[in-house]
Formats: C-alpha cells, structure tokens, sequence
C-alpha cells in the first residue's frame, strides 16, 4: 500500500493524481489487475472526472456549492458542507489495468477532491492488486 501525501490550495479545488497512479503501477511490475485508490478523509472524495478542459472542474466545484451551499444552518456546523459534498461523491475508486496501462477512457483522469481546504496534511492511499 502506498501512501500519497497531498496538499491542498483551496477550499475547494480538483487535483489530478492520474499520473501518480499509473506510476506507482509500473514501478509495482504487475502487469493486470485492479488499483483501488482511497482517501480517509470525510471532506474529500477521489472522482473519474474529465481530464482535458479546467473548465470544467470549475463547473464541478461551482456546482457542488450550489447543491450543497455552505451554511449556517447544518446542525454540525461550519463545515458540514463539505462532509455532505464528501459523501456524494465517494472516498474510493477501483479500477482495471492491463499491460500495466489505465483502462480508463481518452477524457477520464483520476482527481483528489478537496472540500475543507486548504490542508497540508491529506493522502491518498493506493493499493495495486494482481489479477
């Protein structure tokens, strides 16, 4: 298991750890099987998301804050927004790879979603299995 620690800039904000996955990957010499990719956090998600346009990560985050707006009216608090934004879209992802190689879509990266930013103390965990 391999341990990534991230930093974050933003309250909220998309970082694409797609590269980082497919390396760990290789350097793991398995060549098919499945990568599951973890974050133990309860304000952040790991996400598929678009990978070419930035647009469109500043559309997902505008959004998400329309959907879930920050509020004074949670029960919890000051950042029950992002506990709530967290549990939509998920702490974890599994996917497949062959020949050492992603099998993700031409549009599709791996994003860490920060929603209780910034923070200089999160990981993502990531576990490649052989099959």
């Amino acid at each position: 298991m391999e341990h990534i620690p991230m930093k974050t800039n933003h309250k909220s904000e998309m970082v694409e750890i797609t590269q980082i996955v497919q390396e760990l990957i290789i350097k793991s010499g398995i060549k098919d099987g499945v990568v599951i990719v973890y974050t133990p956090h309860t304000t952040t998600s790991v996400i598929l998301f678009e990978n070419v346009d930035p647009n469109l990560q500043r559309d997902f985050l505008a959004h998400m804050s329309r959907l879930v707006p920050k509020s004074d009216r949670y029960v919890h608090g000051t950042n029950a927004d992002a506990h709530l934004k967290s549990s939509l879209c998920g702490a974890t992802l599994s996917i497949p790879f062959e020949d050492a190689q992603l099998l993700l879509g031409p549009w599709q990266g791996i994003f860490f979603c920060e929603f209780d930013g910034p923070r200089d103390d999160r990981l993502v965990f990531i576990k490649i299995i052989e099959g």
